[in-house]
């Protein structure tokens, strides 16, 4: 139970002050588990709260996916709801409800913000980390159906807060391979265009930072079958993601993600070095 303070009885704060203003589909999820798991061992809503200690309105919220679960609450569900180990699984995938990120992206995102390494394969648009501002907010306002004005500024606060991982973590790889036809693509005047080659160039200036553009005449390729994203967890896990209309799917799966590294690899060998790329930019910068 807590106190009036809001803290659990062993000092640790409620998770109940941890109201989500935006719920995740996982967070959801999560709290349908811990109800369904509830409901099956037989106890009531009270009575859960009295075994993990925490208020019956803070179970509620968790359940209905309105907040957060600490990790003394996850802990403790698991305890009294038989120590399957399945809570604890569910909740390593948690994400909160960022409103200028895609729900089916969210889990990436969590992960992403972590990662040891990550590597991005693009042939449709360029990189969300290393658009200019003035590309991120003509992809916003393309869209469909049509957001209104705040938020577009709201999506491009959050693509430009995502953007200054490559700055704060100067000791994590960050692979970029983009199709050369994806920074041809024009999107506004040749002002605009020259903003997101100096971006570009920019942003894949430092160390830890390796573009390579795949040459339109480089033929057909080991990627075809689309975007690639890849990363490694601190602790040594490796993850893919892969994107479609409306749509995003997390791959754990060892052999697939192995594969997908393989495609990657592949693609990096037949792709420009990182100085023919560079020079590749500025080229196409000089013919605007």
């Amino acid at each position: 139970m807590t106190n009036d303070e809001g803290e659990s009885d062993d000092g640790l704060p409620a998770c109940e002050v941890d109201r989500e203003p935006d719920p995740s589909d996982s967070l959801r999820t999560f709290g349908a588990v811990v109800q369904a798991l509830r409901e099956h061992a037989g106890h009531s809503r009270a009575e859960f709260a009295e075994s993990v200690r925490y208020s019956k309105h803070t179970v509620a919220s968790v359940e209905l996916g309105r907040r957060m679960p600490d990790r003394a609450f996850v802990e403790r569900a698991e305890q009294a709801l038989g120590n399957t180990g399945a809570l604890r699984k569910a909740a390593q995938f948690l994400t909160r409800g960022d409103k200028g990120l895609a729900a089916w992206f969210r889990q990436w995102a969590r992960l992403e913000r972590v990662a040891e390494s990550l590597c991005t394969y693009e042939c449709r648009l360029v990189p969300g980390l290393l658009q200019s501002e003035g590309y991120a907010r003509a992809v916003f306002e393309g869209t469909a159906p049509v957001v209104t004005d705040d938020e577009v500024e709201n999506l491009l606060a959050v693509r430009m807060r995502r953007q200054r991982m490559l700055y704060e973590r100067p000791k994590a790889p960050f692979s970029f391979i983009v199709e050369e036809h994806v920074f041809r693509r024009r999107f506004g005047d040749a002002g605009r265009m020259r903003e997101l080659y100096d971006t570009v160039l920019e942003r894949a200036a430092p160390r830890n930072v390796t573009l390579q553009i795949v040459p339109v005449d480089a033929g057909l390729h080991t990627c075809l079958d689309g975007p690639v994203r890849l990363l490694e967890t601190p602790d040594g896990r490796r993850f893919g993601y892969s994107e479609g209309q409306q749509n995003g799917r997390l791959i754990s799966d060892v052999k697939e993600v192995s594969l997908l590294q393989r495609r990657y690899d592949t693609l990096r060998s037949q792709a420009l070095n990182p100085e023919d790329s560079r020079g590749l930019l500025e080229r196409l910068r000089g013919e605007l």
